[in-house]
Order: structure tokens, then sequence, then C-alpha cells
């Protein structure tokens, strides 16, 4: 008699456990957030090609062509004669600045400096790391970047602010080849 509470708790519990079952949600949504993003950059991205080309129709100073990497570019100084562009892997100096459409100054040719860079090698703003393989040495290009080939959604978080188009004056002054 002794052992019939203990027998009688041990089947109970014995019995009593069950595996739980997940809850299913009450409600399931059929819009997700990516796709209402997605719509929402492609309105932004429009907004600001837009802008770009609205800026390059005023400035009649240049003739600015369109890249395939998305950015838009004008010679300031041409080298027809010379042949030898960056590829990848060759060191190149480069003196820039950045700017804004309107002229306002983020960074100056003489902060920034002489800058080496390595193509393809190291990180550099998106759309001059492709630009900088169109120059030949002695050459000046103007390229008019969107902020989804420069700095994007969170700016240098320092002086260029989010989503920011941005301008930057470009003299390539020595390739050293790899």
């Amino acid at each position: 008699m002794k052992n019939k509470p203990y027998l009688f708790i041990s089947l109970l519990l014995l019995f009593s456990c069950k595996e739980q079952e997940a809850r299913r949600p009450v409600v399931q949504k059929t819009t997700t957030i990516l796709s209402e993003t997605i719509a929402q950059n492609k309105k932004l991205v429009a907004l600001e090609n837009k802008t770009i080309e609205r800026y390059i129709a005023q400035d009649t100073t240049k003739q600015y062509k369109v890249a395939s990497y998305g950015f838009w570019y004008a010679y300031e100084t041409k080298k027809p004669q010379e042949t030898l562009t960056p590829k990848i892997g060759d060191v190149v100096e480069i003196a820039y600045n950045i700017t804004d459409l309107y002229g306002n100054v983020f960074y100056a040719k003489d902060d920034l400096g002489i800058k080496k860079y390595t193509i393809d090698k190291e990180d550099f703003i998106p759309a001059l790391q492709e630009g900088i393989k169109l120059m030949k040495i002695g050459e000046t290009i103007t390229f008019v970047i969107p902020s989804y080939r420069a700095y994007g959604l969170v700016g240098d978080e320092n002086k260029i602010g989010i989503n920011q188009t941005i301008k930057s004056t470009v003299t390539l002054i020595s390739i050293k080849q790899n």
C-alpha cells in the first residue's frame, strides 16, 4: 500500500506529458516588407537620376557621357595621344575632390592630398573605382555620382549625408603597372 501513491504519481506523469505543438499565427500577411522597400528604392533612384539629368542639362560648359557603371562623366583635360590606362592591380596616383552638385565642398584636393590607389584591390568610392580605369595619365575628369554608386544610405558618417549625390574632379597623375 505504501507504493500505490508513488505508482499513481509515476503513471500520471508518464501519460500526462505530451510534445508541445507550435502555435500557428492567427493572421498571415501576404505583403512583404522587402517588396515595399524595393519599390521605394526604385522611386528614390529615379528621383535622384532626374536631379542629376537636370543638373547635366544646365551645365552647358561640359559634354557629359553616361557610363554603364551608373555614373556620368565629362573630360576637363583629355590626352588623346596617350594610350596607357590603368588595369587591375596597377597602382595609380590621383588628386581629387568631392563636392555636391551645387559646388559645396565636402573634401578639397588640398585636404585629401595625393592618393595612391591599387585598382580593384582597395575599398574606394565604387563609381571612381570604375571611372579611374577610363583615364590616361594627365587627364582630368569630372564625375557625377549618384548616392547608390558613392556612399549610399549611410553617407561617409562625417561630411557626406545619406543618399547624397556627389561630384568629384579627378586627375590621374601616374600609373605604376603591376
